[in-house]
């Protein structure tokens, strides 16, 4: 195994193979995963601060076998910072979790060198008892695709809007999408939850052909999903601007809402790596309101 340290803004970083192919079908190595999050960093790290990270690492690639990890692993180094954490229904039957927070550029390299592509983020920060930020989840059943999910957005901004909040819309990075806003105002993630059910039932009985909210899959083909349990305190999100397990590098990217609008074929809203750090460049930040 090649091992090579490099000195990020002051902390040494061990990192390794960094030839490794972890997209096959593009020839996409793990130096280019640490690239890519080096270079994004300016806008992604704001959106990580004081949020605790379930990382889904690919040692072996995206073809490989994964694994979700929510514990900071053995040999973390002690400049990484952690927050032990209740872990209501966990799987494992732990009380608590020692979560890595990314905080700062060095960690955010250290927790990329482990081959976690996929960074999966709460709606609730740390340093704070009630959530932040509530979200729709779009999920659509094929034949549908994110073309209907765009359908779909259109018709829950407005509601969103009549109750004072700002949706903002990215990619999932996969065949969906997710509307975000602030949470101000809301007590828990029970709230939350309770709001983005109610809006996802009435948009199911206002247009049944399109929506579904429960997850059963017999109801779910041609028809989007809005996965309001996402906003439980116990499940995360995959963040924005994190890299997704597909076989190209793509990424989940903020829309303005003129892209959502025009959304005609679903490669219409399929970004890389590469797409989305020219997107900063131009936009900047469009998931900023947010903070």
């Amino acid at each position: 195994m090649s091992k090579i340290a490099v000195d990020v803004e002051g902390t040494s970083v061990v990192l390794s193979n960094l030839d490794k192919v972890l997209y096959p079908e593009v020839g996409f190595t793990k130096g280019q995963v640490l690239d890519y999050y080096t270079r994004i960093a300016p806008v992604l790290l704001p959106h990580l601060a004081e949020r605790a990270i379930t990382r889904k690492r690919y040692p072996d690639g995206v073809e490989g076998q994964v694994f979700f990890e929510k514990n900071a692993p053995r040999g973390t180094p002690e400049w990484v910072r952690t927050e032990t954490l209740p872990s209501p229904g966990s799987s494992k039957g732990r009380e608590t979790i020692d979560y890595v927070v990314v905080q700062d550029l060095a960690t955010l390299v250290w927790t990329a060198n482990l081959a976690s592509l996929e960074l999966h983020t709460h709606m609730w920060r740390v340093d704070r008892e009630a959530p932040d930020l509530v979200v729709f989840d779009l999920d659509p059943g094929p034949p549908a695709t994110i073309v209907e999910c765009c359908q779909v957005s259109r018709l829950l901004r407005p509601l969103l809007e009549a109750d004072g909040h700002v949706p903002i819309a990215k990619t999932s990075g996969s065949k969906g999408m997710q509307l975000y806003a602030r949470a101000d105002g809301f007590a828990s993630s029970e709230h939350t939850s309770a709001y983005a059910k109610e809006l996802a039932q009435r948009l199911e009985r206002e247009h049944p052909d399109l929506v579904v909210h429960r997850m059963t899959k017999s109801l779910r083909p041609g028809k989007v999903l809005v996965d309001w349990s996402q906003n439980s305190a116990a499940k995360t999100t995959v963040s924005v601007y994190s890299l997704r397990a597909r076989s190209r590098p793509t990424v989940s990217t903020p829309l303005t809402w003129d892209e959502v609008d025009s959304c005609r074929a679903p490669e219409d809203l399929v970004f890389t790596s590469d797409d989305v750090l020219t997107r900063v460049e131009e936009h900047g930040d469009l998931f900023a309101p947010l903070l």
